[in-house]
């Protein structure tokens, strides 16, 4: 790589500044980070332990709960494809696609609006105690009707995010998890990202929390509830991976859908599904978030950026406009999920990172 040793050296310093901070804190038992671009990992970090009982380091072969990163890991990649290959139109029904969805006001949303969260879905519901099984879950979520006009206002939906995956799932004639893996991890060299993940990786997956519903403290097991409702399978949440799978994900998108020779998607697809699309309801791309000034981009990432977030306490985050990505991997939520000090230690590495990058000058080594 051309960056030269100085610049890897202060960005180590400070990710670890920041994140030393922040387990001394309370933020969370342990993290991962790594900034990299196209070509590869420029400086990573781990700090503090995996769990209160569990004294190992995070790395980057640590196994993390992603939480809502599944929605842009999984569910976003599969609907680029399907786009990219006109399986699937951004603004016909949902309905076309998923026959199923038959609530009141069902048939007037599109695809593009369940990708910005403008559906006008409720954000959530908690299926996990309104049904007993996953079937039922599916029922219940098929009965469920817009609240608000579609295209009027963003909200952020799991909802939406649920059935997308269920649409992945028949469009493409393949169970979500198979389709993912086929087509998208397996291509990207990504060995480690899956849902439901085997006993064989239990002594490296980060726990997360001391569930109050399931009465038990989670590891290996999906933390969301509606998810593990669902079989640890959904469109929302389920996905595992870690830091270096990670890298080699956002290392494709900055390679606009290219990584190692293995093209996963075409380059005007990647523009498509990064660019905001309605700045009048929100800054929203098709899945990606882009930087408000108030997210968890920090206030340094040009416009051109984009990433998420997940509850467990991951984020990542590219930006095209310098060729630089920042990725945390967290499990903020043990012991408990009222633990919120995550979000500022996002936005503080966000920007130590994006420092270091205009002092450095890293921005114009990009390919």
């Amino acid at each position: 790589m051309s960056v030269r040793p100085a610049v890897a050296s202060a960005l180590r310093d400070s990710m670890s500044a920041v994140l030393t901070r922040a387990v001394a804190d309370g933020a969370f038992p342990g993290a991962y980070a790594a900034v990299g671009t196209v070509r590869g990992v420029i400086a990573d970090v781990g700090v503090g332990r995996l769990d209160a009982d569990d004294a190992k380091q995070p790395d980057a072969e640590t196994v993390w709960d992603l939480a809502s990163l599944t929605k842009v890991i999984g569910t976003t990649s599969a609907m680029m494809q399907l786009v990219s290959q006109r399986k699937v139109v951004l603004d016909s029904p949902v309905v076309r696609y998923l026959p199923e969805w038959t609530a009141p006001g069902a048939q007037r949303i599109t695809v593009r609006h369940l990708l910005t969260h403008s559906g006008g879905l409720p954000a959530w519901r908690p299926l996990y105690k309104e049904a007993v099984s996953p079937e039922d879950a599916l029922r219940t979520l098929y009965a469920t009707a817009p609240d608000t006009a579609p295209g009027v206002r963003f909200l952020y939906s799991d909802l939406g995010f649920i059935l997308l995956g269920k649409l992945v799932e028949h469009v493409s004639g393949e169970p979500l998890a198979q389709y993912d893996t086929a087509h998208v991890f397996g291509p990207l060299g990504m060995r480690d990202t899956r849902y439901l993940p085997p006993t064989q990786w239990l002594s490296r997956i980060a726990p997360t929390e001391i569930d109050p519903w399931r009465q038990r403290h989670l590891r290996g097991e999906v933390h969301d509830e509606n998810a593990a409702m669902l079989g640890g399978v959904s469109g929302h949440a389920g996905l595992f991976s870690t830091g270096r799978d990670l890298a080699r994900f956002a290392r494709m998108y900055l390679g606009f859908g290219t990584l190692d020779d293995r093209r996963i998607v075409d380059s005007a697809t990647i523009a498509l599904f990064t660019h905001v699309q309605d700045t009048a309801v929100s800054r929203r791309a098709l899945g990606w978030e882009t930087p408000t000034g108030g997210n968890s981009s920090g206030h340094m990432m040009t416009a051109r950026a984009f990433g998420h977030t997940g509850f467990t306490g991951t984020s990542l985050w590219m930006d095209p406009g310098t060729g630089v990505f920042v990725l945390l991997l967290t499990n903020r939520v043990n012991p408990t999920r009222e633990n919120r000090k995550i979000s500022g230690v996002r936005v503080e590495l966000a920007d130590v990172v994006a420092g270091v990058v205009a002092a450095e000058g890293l921005a114009t080594r990009r390919p």
